[in-house]
């Protein structure tokens, strides 16, 4: 039989490979067409059985990337949703009551129902290479694993590392999901496919992590205790109102089997229940918003950086070699010493060790992270990044030099976050070569990054700045040279009425718990002690209209009390957390003035909404949905609520 998305071949062992090449795609998705062709393929193999089905992917992308989003998007109600739910559940059903041995040769992302299909094999092979990763990311959407996930998952890796890879959407790679029995083996790429006949025709039980005693135990109250226990987990980092998802794969696994169909519709943790909930409608718009911001660069196709030149090893400056050198770039890294540059160097071999978890790769990663005093690697760089302080005449002095030797197809960009492009281009023989490449700290977690071009900077030279970002796994935004581009400019107006309400009375921590139940990462006064108060002084005379700095701020600043970097500011920090009781807390706090949290936080929102709706106007940025992905991406803004611009629009 032919099909479109599959090819069905048996070999002398007589073996059956289902290789999964879906039409049209460079990814393979599970569609109604694949599903359709998959319920095919098992018809055939029900009619001759092979001594065993393994599943593997055509593509170099990976495995298979889940679901067909855009059909989900497209089920509009709980009816259109019950349907694809119910086609995935009832093929994976039937995968995995076959007669014959299935295996899943998992090479590359393994995503949603990708994983779900492992799940339903009697076995599965990770290929060990960096790519390898298998994930529930369905919470990320406002969704629930749906196809089997929440049934299969727990019986094989137990509930509790179930439920943390079902609740976080984390990935897990090759290695680990070996270790935590996701995988059966862990097989380089060469041993694959041998690897694979010899498992499906071993005859080994399928694997399951928990003796019979225990499973008696988590079919009793211990079932109980692990969902109590996972739900208090998740009620530290999301309020079931903003994020009703999490809460409803504890309660499905808990109570009906891990089958979402089986839940009542008037449930509030039931698939009717989320396909209605803005939430849901929202985080499926963010990841649309991702993956836009991933398509910057594309018209750089042809820019392959390997090489990258960072001067500048302070923290910022440092943590971008280091990360540049994680992502497969050789690196060398500038500053006015050896000694300057010694501190970067050691805290990127922890963050290799941490990241790799392999101490000869760790090794081989800083192998890639040289020291370059005289700034030698300038000649061959492919990507250089300036990462110095903010000196207009510091900086002008710099890139002269950096200008004369680079090569000519070189990026040469800046990572101020407050300076004119424009400004620092003035020295330029050819200012059309210089380009913003900014970061935000912490480099490892912060995910976005604004790609600024200068009134007289190149189309083409911001489209490889952007291609770079791309190839380091970070999400580019372009962004035109105006006062904190995007990302500050809205923060600044943010942390100053936030600092105004301190001058106020009202306490730090009072502050914070508003916007955090709110759905922020972390309040604006734990924000500004983060970055620095020298930076938020700094950063308000530039940002902020108002011509009255906040009073305890400058009180701060003037007495050396930096925040974070200092052990104290707003907050005391020990041990690099903030102590949001007692010594800088605020003095005799009174109550909210405002009636509620709610109200705090709109307070504060209010400058933040406004100043987006600003710089869509002024065009520093596209238009309103890119601005939503900044501010997401950019600052963790309450991704439940789809972006500042569109909070605004759902409020009227």
């Amino acid at each position: 039989m032919n099909y479109r998305n599959w090819r069905l071949e048996r070999d002398a062992d007589g073996l059956a490979w289902a290789i999964l090449d879906t039409a049209n795609s460079s990814t393979n998705t599970l569609g109604a067409e694949v599903m359709h062709e998959l319920g095919l393929i098992l018809d055939e193999c029900e009619k001759n059985p092979p001594k065993g089905l393994i599943f593997r992917s055509a593509k170099e992308a990976g495995f298979i990337a889940g679901a067909n989003i855009e059909e989900f998007t497209s089920a509009d109600t709980p009816e259109k949703a019950r349907v694809i739910i119910q086609r995935g559940w009832d093929a994976y059903n039937r995968l995995a009551a076959v007669s014959y041995p299935t295996l899943a040769l998992v090479r590359g992302h393994c995503m949603g129902g990708g994983t779900e299909l492992a799940l339903a094999c009697r076995y599965r092979i990770a290929v060990d290479e960096p790519g390898t990763k298998f994930a529930l990311p369905e919470v990320m959407l406002g969704i629930v694993p749906g196809w089997g996930g929440m049934l299969r998952l727990p019986q094989i890796v137990g509930p509790t590392a179930a439920l943390d890879m079902m609740l976080t959407g984390k990935n897990i790679d090759a290695k680990r999901a070996k270790k935590m029995g996701l995988a059966d083996e862990c097989v380089p790429p060469r041993v694959m496919e041998n690897a694979a006949r010899m498992l499906v025709l071993s005859g080994n039980p399928p694997r399951q992590t928990q003796l019979p005693f225990l499973q008696k135990l988590m079919n009793g109250p211990l079932k109980g205790m692990v969902a109590s226990g996972a739900r208090k987990q998740v009620a530290k980092r999301a309020r079931q109102e903003h994020y009703p998802a999490p809460y409803a794969i504890i309660d499905q696994w808990l109570n009906y089997g891990g089958n979402t169909l089986a839940v009542p519709a008037d449930k509030p943790t039931s698939l009717d229940a989320l396909v209605k909930h803005p939430t849901t409608r929202n985080l499926i718009r963010v990841f649309f918003l991702q993956d836009r911001l991933k398509g910057f660069g594309k018209d750089a196709r042809d820019f392959s950086p390997q090489r990258v030149h960072v001067v500048g090893a302070g923290v910022m400056g440092g943590d971008i070699a280091a990360w540049c050198v994680l992502r497969g770039m050789t690196v060398t890294l500038q500053d006015q010493s050896v000694e300057r540059i010694a501190p970067a160097i050691g805290r990127a071999a922890k963050f290799f060790e941490k990241k790799l978890r392999d101490k000869k790769l760790a090794r081989f990663a800083l192998d890639r992270l040289i020291a370059d005093p005289k700034g030698d690697g300038v000649r061959q760089a492919d990507v250089i990044i300036e990462a110095i302080f903010e000196n207009l005449e510091a900086k002008q002095a710099l890139f002269a030099d950096i200008e004369a030797r680079a090569k000519p197809d070189a990026v040469i960009a800046s990572n101020t976050s407050s300076l004119k492009l424009a400004d620092i281009a003035a020295s330029f023989k050819d200012p059309s070569r210089l380009v913003g490449i900014h970061f935000f700290n912490p480099v490892a977690m912060m995910p976005l990054v604004e790609v600024v071009a200068g009134a007289k900077t190149a189309p083409d030279v911001a489209q490889r700045a952007a291609a770079f970002v791309r190839k380091i796994d970070k999400l580019p935004l372009l962004v035109k040279d105006a006062p904190g581009f995007l990302v500050n400019a809205v923060l600044g107006p943010y942390m100053h009425e936030a600092m105004k309400c301190v001058d106020e009375g009202i306490a730090p921590a009072t502050i914070d718990a508003a916007l955090v139940a709110f759905g922020m990462p972390m309040g604006p006064i734990e924000l500004a002690d983060t970055v620095g108060l020298d930076v938020a002084v700094h950063a308000g005379k530039q940002l902020v209209a108002d011509a009255v700095p906040p009073k305890k701020l400058l009180e701060l600043f003037e007495a050396g009390k930096l925040g974070k970097k200092s052990g104290q500011g707003f907050y005391t920090w020990v041990d690099g957390k903030a102590q949001k009781t007692g010594v800088g807390a605020g003095d005799a706090p009174k109550e909210v003035p405002l009636g509620d949290t709610a109200a705090l936080a709109e307070r504060m929102l209010k400058p933040l909404l406004a100043a987006t709706q600003r710089l869509v106007q002024d065009g520093v940025v596209a238009d309103a949905e890119l601005a939503d992905a900044g501010v997401i991406f950019g600052t963790g803004f309450a991704p439940y609520t789809g972006g500042p611009m569109n909070y605004l629009a759902s409020r009227g």
